[in-house]
C-alpha cells in the first residue's frame, strides 16, 4: 500500500476491469452447423470457465440445450476445450486457437469442432461508467496509463481513445502480459489493476498488484490491494490513502528525530532533569499517536 503513492505508471486489464464484463452476443455466424447447435455447444463449453466473457455468455445462453462433454480443459489466454462421448473434439476461444484454421482474425470467439471452425462470435461490452473518471484522476496526478489486454488491436485502440489511455498492449497472452509489465516496471515501477486468471502473473510481478473484490480468487490472492464492492472508482481513494499515510509517517519521523536531536545534547551535559525527559518522551509519543489518528477524519486530497 505504501508503495502505491510512489508509482508513476499504472496498467489496467481491459475485460472486467475497465469494462463492465457483461458481454452479449452481437453476431454469430455458423459454417456447416445450425445456429441452435452452435449456441448449445458454446453454452456447454463456456459454462465450465470462470473467465468474464465465458460467465456472461453462459448467462445469456443458459436456456440452450446442454451437450454432455468430458475431458474439459481450459487454456489460459486461449479458451476452453472438451470432447463428447462420440469422440468429437470442441474448442471455444480466441483467434490464438484458430490461427492455423482460418485467416479471418476479426472475431472475438471461434468455435472449433474436430479442427474445423464451425462458428464465429462477435461480442460487445461497455466501458465502466467510472473508468474515464478514474483514468483522468491518475493522469492529472502525473501517472502514465497503460492498457494490457488479450483483445484485438482495434478494440483496445477504441477503448483507449474513449477513456483516455496513454499506451496499450493488445493481443497479449498471459506470459506476454508479464513481459509488458516488466518493460513498464523499468521506467520507475508500475501498479497493475486486473481481475482475471490471465492477470495473476502480471499482478504478482507488478510493483503493486491491485484487484477488484469480485475478481477471480487467484487474482485476489496475487494482489496487494483489493478494491471492495468491485468498484473501480475506489482506486483513486486507495491512492490518496497511500499518499496521506506516507505523509503522516514522514511527519511522525520528523517529530521523533526532532525531539531526540534537541533533547539528547541537553541531557548529555546534565541540563535536563530525568523527570522532564521522561515526560517529554511520553509527550512525543502522544503527538505521534494523535497525528496518526488524524487519518481517520482527514479529507483525502
Amino acid at each position: 500500500m505504501q508503495k502505491f503513492c510512489s508509482m508513476k505508471n499504472i496498467a489496467f486489464d481491459k475485460t472486467g476491469t475497465l469494462t463492465t464484463g457483461a458481454f452479449v452476443i452481437r453476431e454469430m455466424k455458423t459454417f456447416g452447423i445450425s445456429q441452435e447447435e452452435a449456441r448449445a455447444l458454446l453454452f456447454s463449453l463456456e459454462r465450465f470457465s470462470s473467465h468474464p466473457i465465458a460467465v456472461s455468455l453462459a448467462r445469456e445462453l443458459q436456456n440452450e440445450k446442454i451437450i454432455d462433454l468430458t475431458d474439459i480443459k481450459e487454456q489460459e489466454g486461449t479458451g476452453i476445450g472438451a470432447k463428447d462421448f462420440h469422440g468429437n473434439t470442441y474448442f471455444a476461444g480466441s483467434y490464438n486457437a484458430a490461427a492455423g484454421l482460418t485467416e479471418e482474425n476479426s472475431h472475438d470467439i471461434y468455435l472449433i469442432k474436430n479442427n474445423l471452425v464451425v462458428a464465429t462470435v462477435d461480442i460487445q461490452d461497455e466501458a465502466r461508467s467510472d473508468a474515464k473518471e478514474t483514468l483522468t484522476f491518475f493522469r492529472n496526478n502525473g501517472f502514465k496509463t497503460f492498457l494490457i489486454s488479450g483483445d484485438s488491436h482495434q478494440k483496445c485502440s477504441e477503448l483507449a481513445d474513449k477513456i483516455g489511455i496513454d499506451s496499450f498492449f493488445a493481443e497479449k497472452m498471459p506470459a506476454e502480459k508479464l513481459v509488458a509489465i516488466e518493460t513498464i516496471d523499468k521506467a520507475g515501477g508500475v501498479a497493475m489493476v486486473g481481475d482475471g486468471i490471465n492477470d495473476a502473473p502480471a499482478l504478482s510481478k507488478a510493483t503493486v498488484g491491485i484487484s477488484l473484490s469480485n475478481a477471480t480468487q487467484i487474482a485476489i490472492q496475487s494482489a496487494q490491494i483489493v478494491l471492495m464492492n468491485g468498484k473501480l472508482n475506489l482506486l483513486s481513494q486507495a491512492y490518496l490513502i497511500s499518499k496521506n499515510t506516507m505523509t503522516v509517517i514522514k511527519q511522525n519521523l520528523f517529530w521523533a528525530f526532532f525531539y531526540n536531536v534537541i533533547a539528547l545534547p541537553i541531557a548529555a551535559v546534565g541540563l535536563l532533569d530525568p523527570m522532564i525527559a521522561a515526560a517529554s518522551m511520553a509527550f512525543s509519543d502522544v503527538v505521534v499517536v494523535l497525528n496518526s489518528l488524524r487519518l481517520r477524519t482527514k479529507k483525502l486530497r
